[in-house]
């Protein structure tokens, strides 16, 4: 008759439920995958088959007792970590978000928002062209295939039980200044553009102050800014290559235990 040990079953349950934690809170909080988009359940079920299929290539995992409150705190910790690595790649594309918010200000079109389906809240049009633009570019590059071998990876440079997973979080609060330099380098361009035609327009009102500068001045706006944002995009790319391949070295450090 075959025995089992509550050390065995322990070790099984850990072998599939710790690394489960850590994929599905990564699916939950990262872009693409982690929208509203894509129900809870459809994310569920790819997090238990990447945890399937990964699970084989994983060192050796310690025992695991879920009603003990180790086992409560590695499933925190696995938790923490997943959502480390979703929220690190949210950066990335909430630089293009900012980017495409301060393009709305400044050539008037701010007030042309709509809800966006993945975040449920409302947004410019800009920012959701923006959003829609690096989520193609993010799948085109494979970025997903990087996020997920890095995730495979951080099993062994960043072991379960291991307490550098705080000094991490940490370093990923002071990471989202970067965000905002990100996305003031991508649109400085066409914020420069805007300002010499808006300098124009107040010259124009010096010199003729009889002319209604406001019924002119903001379709002009709008005209001038919809072109030299659609001129700025040829350069996108290159900004975001650049942009992806930091976040993604900068996720790999944070895979890492020291």
């Amino acid at each position: 008759m075959l025995e089992l040990t509550d050390t065995q079953i322990g070790t099984w349950v850990a072998t599939f439920i710790l690394p489960l934690f850590r994929v599905t809170a990564v699916l939950m909080t990262m872009p693409i995958f982690g929208t509203r988009m894509l129900p809870a359940r459809v994310r569920l079920y790819v997090a238990v088959a990447i945890t399937v299929v990964i699970v084989p290539a994983l060192p050796p995992l310690p025992p695991f007792d879920p009603l003990s409150l180790k086992g409560a705190l590695l499933c925190a910790e696995q938790i923490i970590v997943g959502t480390m690595f979703g929220l690190a790649l949210q950066l990335l594309f909430q630089a293009f978000v900012i980017a495409g918010q301060i393009v709305a200000v400044q050539m008037g079109m701010a007030f042309a928002s709509m809800v966006d389906p993945g975040n449920g809240v409302n947004v410019t049009v800009i920012s959701q062209f923006m959003t829609m633009l690096v989520s193609v570019l993010f799948l085109l590059m494979n970025g997903h295939l990087v996020v997920f071998e890095v995730l495979t990876e951080s099993f062994t440079t960043l072991p379960v039980g291991n307490a550098l997973v705080v000094t991490h979080f940490w370093e990923l609060v002071g990471r989202m200044a970067w965000v905002f330099g990100a996305g003031l380098i991508l649109i400085l361009p066409v914020i420069a553009a805007l300002l010499v035609v808006n300098i124009a327009f107040g010259v124009m009102t010096r010199a003729a102050p009889q002319l209604n500068i406001f019924s002119i001045g903001f379709p002009l706006t709008l005209v001038m800014g919809m072109l030299i944002f659609w001129i700025g995009l040829a350069d996108v790319l290159s900004h975001y290559q650049a942009l992806a391949s930091e976040t993604l070295l900068w996720l790999r450090d944070l895979a890492r235990a020291g």
